[in-house]
């Protein structure tokens, strides 16, 4: 059998879609770095070449096929999972979280994914048209006509999660944008458009080589992921344990005497307290009578609800305030967001932001000295009393709560030394998850950079060794 071999385009009849190259002219071959070609996607290894995903197409080298669409869906598990546009995250990874299940086609229906399928967002809003996955699961998908799968039918030629990885890191550049066609609401590529891209192709080795190094720190970040997904359990469980045994081991509880109270059993020395009791009343005061003053400003959206840290904040002078910037703020205060309380928008203020302004929209809990601050962040945060608080908030379109509803809650109240003992034990879990989270964020910055060296040649395989990739205790 004859073997297919992809030719290059250099004498291919330029299309519309040549707009997805870098725009750099092919005929600038100045300063080039030794060993590349100026070509249409810019100076790339000599030993690569440009191709259209057509002309992998017709070289049967390469299957494209939109999905089908499927009105009749259930969320229940009843039939076949039909991937969607939202089932592929921005990194490029496939999210399983929420599916949407169909009937099943018949089992020779050509729209059955395959093990080792790319598959291709073709319509969604502008922006994320074009984001791309490797499909590596096992079991029987099928795809919504949003979605298009590239199926590599010769591996001699072409590595399927080197695919995947460039077309993705295609959307990332922005460059499917000049390929959209506009609808309401909606933007979409269709096959003809899509198999008019030019992709750089280097020989299979590379390819492969390529896909080694991406799939390992891809790997490491996974595993790093679940290490993250492991210690907030660890950390759920723990509160659970604390707050109604104390700060003693889990093989001691049974010897610890417990009373019944509204809020399930706690340690027979612990008493339960209104949040008020414990809490002084903070002052509110109004920036703009201080037009030349400048302060920072932190706004419920400047809280993240999964770290419970603030993470950014506002400039402002005095007389640019917003109408809710009113209430004054000392380091160490906990701000519980009263918007939408069930989100968890709750954090310890910053010695960076003493002094300072917060949105009106939070209220600011400032510790007796009865209570420790670190375990009152740690009480309100807790998910029982989150909830209790949620179960008070009105108005369906921007659901709230007043300060009053939040601060008439109740918490357990160990004795200080306790109290201490006990955010120092969960404190220590949020600084292991704190680590693990800037290692994820260390390796996604490593996956960013390697694709885009390695995919254009600035970066080339041989010789180069990935950097320690494994955990320090």
């Amino acid at each position: 059998m004859k073997r297919k071999e992809i030719s290059t385009t250099e004498n291919t009849e330029r299309t519309e879609v040549d707009a997805v190259g870098s725009g750099r002219s092919v005929a600038n071959t100045e300063d080039l770095p030794d060993g590349f070609q100026m070509t249409e996607l810019g100076p790339l290894p000599q030993e690569w070449r440009v191709v259209r995903l057509g002309e992998v197409v017709e070289r049967g080298i390469l299957l494209m096929r939109n999905g089908f669409p499927q009105g009749q869906h259930n969320e229940t598990g009843v039939g076949v999972p039909h991937l969607r546009p939202f089932n592929i995250t921005n990194d490029g990874a496939l999210d399983l979280s929420q599916i949407k299940f169909v009937a099943p086609p018949s089992d020779d229906d050509p729209h059955w994914l395959h093990l080792g399928d790319v598959i291709f967002n073709n319509t969604n809003s502008e922006v994320l048209v074009g984001k791309t996955a490797f499909f590596n699961h096992d079991g029987r998908f099928v795809l919504s006509n949003h979605m298009t799968f590239l199926r590599v039918l010769e591996p001699s030629q072409i590595d399927p999660y080197w695919l995947a990885r460039l077309l993705h890191l295609f959307w990332h550049l922005g460059m499917y944008r000049a390929l959209c066609r506009r609808h309401v609401n909606q933007a979409s590529i269709s096959l003809e458009r899509l198999k008019g891209v030019r992709i750089p192709l280097p020989p299979l080795p590379e390819q492969r080589a390529i896909a080694h190094v991406l799939r390992t720190v891809q790997r490491a970040k996974e595993a790093t992921e679940g290490v993250i997904a492991a210690l907030k359990e660890l950390k759920k469980s723990l509160m659970r344990h604390l707050f109604t045994y104390g700060p003693v081991p889990v093989t001691e509880r049974e010897r610890v005497p417990l009373q019944e109270t509204e809020i399930g059993p706690i340690p027979d020395h612990w008493r339960v307290v209104r949040l008020g009791e414990v809490v002084e009343k903070t002052k509110q005061i109004d920036p703009r009578k201080k037009p030349e003053w400048f302060f920072k400003y932190v706004d419920v959206s400047n809280v993240d609800n999964e770290l419970l840290r603030i993470t950014s904040y506002q400039n402002f002078a005095g007389k640019e305030a917003p109408s809710r910037a009113r209430k004054q703020i000392d380091a160490g205060d906990v701000l519980f967001a009263t918007v939408r309380p069930y989100l968890k928008r709750i954090a310890i203020v910053p010695p960076e932001l003493d002094g300072h302004i917060c949105s009106t929209a939070f209220c600011v809990l400032r510790a007796k000295n009865e209570i420790d601050a670190c375990y009152l962040f740690f009480a309100v945060s807790h998910e029982p009393f989150v909830q209790r608080v949620a179960e008070h908030q009105r108005g369906s379109s921007y659901p709230a709560v007043t300060d009053q509803d939040v601060l008439r809650e109740v918490i357990p109240l160990p004795p200080l030394a306790e109290q201490r003992e006990i955010a120092r034990m969960l404190q220590a879990v949020d600084a292991k998850i704190a680590a693990e989270e800037r290692r994820r964020a260390a390796l996604e910055e490593v996956f960013k950079t390697l694709l885009h060296q390695l995919m254009t040649g600035k970066v080339r395989v041989k010789g180069f060794h990935l950097p320690d990739l494994e955990r320090t205790p």
